[in-house]
């Protein structure tokens, strides 16, 4: 287990109090008033008792409240459109079902074949606008891949759960695009990123002033990776992928640089490689600034394509620290999203 000093210290600490004679290994802190924990892979049940969908998802915080968007894949959709659903929750544990805020039927004649995937939501705080980000596809005519349109579509709305109104789709700087990410920086600036099969890399381009747009290019990160997630810590920027194998998961990468536009250091595993990321892939990279601690969360889906709709969740604390990250075991932890303190068992 690969850890930090300052993680280290943390252990030490934690180790003394009453947490760790549960069996709990605290990340720093106390042990009063243990929150629910978050169970990873494991069924996660909203408000209704019944399982989050919410695959290829993002977060999105307002004020107190946590956001959580993504494909819902229920077994029951009308198979002739395309759902979003969106979930609330104040601790990360426990989920509100909102709205399926996005019901879509074919907007731009794709064909039977579309596909919505990995929708992720920025509040514009200028025009007090929700605008929803989707990777749009299809099968282009005469082509062999049903993922040859390449665009990315965009949705918005004037409340962050209510129903969402389609635009338009596009490819962002003229290129190809599939699976996208979403970073906003301390500033609030906010990122779209997008990987590109035919520059073999991903790119992270900065939105327009009324984020319905991409604006301009910050860098080509010259790596063949999709699912890409980045997160800022502690002076340096993280960036997170996964290979490009379609459903099949393997070992998610990441590299770290102190700009976005770059360079960036090699990409190392961020799990051990022969786990394939703990069979899950990479979404987003969630931080939650505490008042006593700033923890970051893999989040990523362990996807199940014959039966999309009961595919699941691996939510985890990486260790991160002085230019490393690390995506431990996962096991059954918690976190005091007021604190940013995070608890997991030895």
């Amino acid at each position: 287990m690969k850890t930090t000093s300052s993680f280290s210290r943390l252990v030490r600490r934690a180790m003394t109090m009453a947490g760790a004679a549960a069996g709990w290994l605290l990340f720093s802190g106390n042990a009063a008033a243990a929150p629910e924990r978050i169970d990873p892979k494991a069924l996660w049940p909203d408000d209704r008792g019944q399982h989050v969908q919410a695959h290829g998802g993002g977060i999105l915080r307002l004020g107190d409240t946590y956001y959580w968007f993504g494909e819902d894949r229920s077994k029951d959709n009308d198979p002739n459109k395309r759902f979003v659903a969106c979930y609330s929750s104040k601790d990360l544990a426990h989920w509100t079902f909102r709205n399926q805020v996005l019901r879509l039927a074919d907007p731009e004649h794709f064909g039977p074949e579309w596909v919505l995937e990995r929708p992720k939501v920025f509040f514009n705080p200028k025009t007090k606008t929700f605008v929803m980000y989707m990777h749009i596809d299809g099968r282009l005519p005469g082509s062999e891949s049903r993922y040859s349109i390449a665009r990315v579509g965009v949705a918005v709305c004037d409340t962050v759960d209510g129903d969402y109104r389609y635009l338009r789709s596009f490819r962002p700087l003229g290129k190809e695009s599939r699976d996208i990410g979403q970073f906003v920086d301390d500033d609030g600036t906010p990122y779209l990123i997008f990987e590109s099969r035919p520059t073999q890399g991903f790119f992270i381009a900065s939105l327009s002033d009324d984020y319905l747009d991409v604006a301009q290019q910050v860098c080509l990160v010259k790596a063949p990776l999709e699912g890409g997630a980045i997160v800022h810590y502690d002076g340096l920027y993280y960036a997170l992928g996964s290979a490009l194998t379609g459903w099949a998961p393997n070992p998610n990468k990441y590299a770290t640089a102190k700009s976005l536009d770059g360079p960036w250091s090699e990409f190392k595993d961020v799990a051990p490689p022969e786990t394939k990321t703990w069979s899950s892939q990479s979404t987003m990279l969630v931080k939650v600034v505490g008042s006593k601690t700033t923890t970051v969360i893999y989040m990523g889906d362990v996807w199940k394509p014959q039966t999309q709709w009961d595919s699941r969740y691996l939510w985890m604390p990486v260790e991160i620290g002085d230019g490393k990250m690390w995506l431990p075991e996962p096991r059954p932890w918690t976190i005091d999203v007021a604190t940013g303190e995070v608890a997991i068992p030895r």
